[in-house]
């Protein structure tokens, strides 16, 4: 919220275990924040898992950065 403010774009990625707490945050500071969700949980996967995850949502982060 602080780097967007002075028009530094920034996108947050969290696994879908988080959705609602995400929501509860946004309306609490009265905030709509651009969040990407992933399957949860990622602890577990391994690198090449990790990487086909970040393949998956690459596109929509980037897009979200310049909209």
């Amino acid at each position: 919220m602080e780097l967007e403010s002075r028009g530094i774009p920034g996108v947050g990625i969290a696994t879908t275990e988080f959705v609602k707490a995400a929501a509860t945050q946004s309306e609490a500071l009265g905030y709509e924040t651009s969040i990407v969700f992933v399957p949860h949980p990622v602890q577990d996967r391994t690198d090449t898992e990790l990487q086909q995850v970040a393949d998956q949502v690459f596109d929509e982060v980037c897009s979200r950065l310049v909209s």
